[in-house]
């Protein structure tokens, strides 16, 4: 199906009772600078929605297609928190237990006490690699580099007392526990035990085979008084910020190199269909793939709080956020998800059996709740047929 309008065309399928969807997802391209975009809706294991328009390019020679992959960057945390969980599920990983009792050089510098859910909760106090020690983004690609410079980081600050959140080493944290319980990357442990069963076009580490179906991600537009807002807070930002988000500091850009996109950096690379990320968190809303009740562990809240990085009130359940107040996921407080920085999405709630992704490769400013995927997410639930 596809519908001819002014400027763009809309691909793909809207069940009826959903139309309110496929306004809103045209209304981006109009009123909210969509490039490229795609979402899909599954309802009860069902897909209900499933559409993509606009360019793959910023040049606009490339159609969006049905295929398209997108960098969904911390949308892939939920990707990495399932593989935990499942792993929990099987008896092969205890959440309660030390980090360390999977991974002993985690021990350094004060953690040897942490438990691999503080992990999950963004309360470890390992936000990233302190400014003492400056890395590129050449050390990212690196899984042993990293993987060594986090086991041996002092916390910034005491774990478990505060959420900070792990804006890059939450994927290399959890992702060296999943390796050194089954030893296999989370990449292929994702593969083989995930996205291989479900049949999800997802990838932590891409292919090169692959690497010509990806959009190109383009750089947040930003009014100067937005730059000069960021810009101040970067410079009142504090050590426990600075380690998050400017060592390495990442940008749109660096997520269209070949050599980014080939790596396994599991907070922030997964490369997604929206069709793909919905259906990831519709087998969550079933228990298709993971149990009822470990899914209800996975989701449970952590206790809301202002995280220490990002600065904003929320509550961290075990490798996702919860929609709280803010309704990030729809009107159920416990749905959960996660989204990625410049707009992306995944989440779920169960109570309804809807589960959604959003990818899109104009970036916005926001590491999460982008305008554009509230739209969407809002449009979702005031639908008749949701």
């Amino acid at each position: 199906m596809a519908n001819q309008t002014l400027t763009v065309q809309i691909h793909g399928e809207c069940a009826t009772g959903f139309e309110p969807v496929r306004q809103a997802f045209e209304e981006n391209f109009h009123a909210r600078g969509e490039l490229g975009a795609a979402f899909a809706v599954t309802q009860h294991g069902e897909t209900v929605v499933d559409l993509w328009a606009g360019w793959a390019d910023a040049g606009r020679t490339r159609p969006w297609a049905a295929d398209t992959l997108t960098n969904v960057w911390s949308t892939t945390k939920g990707a990495v928190a399932v593989c935990a969980h499942q792993l929990a599920e099987r008896g092969l990983l205890d959440l309660d237990a030390p980090v360390a009792r999977y991974w002993p050089e985690f021990a350094a510098a004060g953690k040897q006490d942490i438990p691999v859910r503080w992990l999950l909760a963004h309360r470890s106090g390992v936000t990233g690699v302190g400014l003492d020690h400056p890395i590129g983004i050449e050390t990212v690609l690196d899984w042993d580099a990293m993987t060594a410079l986090l086991a041996a980081q002092a916390p910034h600050f005491e774990p478990g007392t505060a959420s900070g959140y792990q804006a890059m080493s939450f994927g290399f944290m959890v992702g060296e526990v999943i390796r050194r319980i089954t030893g296999q990357t989370v990449g292929t442990y994702f593969q083989e035990n995930v996205a291989g069963p479900l049949g999800l076009d997802f990838h932590i580490g891409l292919p090169e085979s692959e690497h010509a179906r990806c959009s190109e991600m383009v750089e947040p537009v930003l009014t100067s008084e937005a730059a000069s807002a960021l810009a101040t807070a970067f410079a009142n930002a504090g050590p426990i910020a600075l380690a998050a988000l400017v060592n390495p500091r990442i940008e749109g850009h660096h997520a269209n190199d070949p050599a980014w996109r080939s790596a396994q950096i599991p907070a922030a690379n997964g490369h997604a269909t929206a069709r793909a990320i919905a259906s990831l968190y519709g087998a969550l809303t079933d228990g298709s793939l993971l149990s009822r009740q470990t899914v209800e562990i996975a989701r449970t809240g952590q206790g809301r709080e202002v995280d220490l990085v990002g600065g904003l009130g929320n509550e961290w359940a075990l490798g996702f956020y919860l929609g709280s107040e803010e309704k990030a996921f729809g009107p159920n407080p416990r749905a959960f998800g996660h989204d990625g920085f410049g707009g992306s999405t995944g989440g779920a709630d169960p109570e309804s059996g809807i589960a959604f992704g959003y990818t899109m490769n104009q970036m916005g400013p926001l590491l999460r709740d982008d305008p554009r995927k509230m739209a969407l997410v809002n449009a979702v639930f005031a639908s008749p047929g949701s």
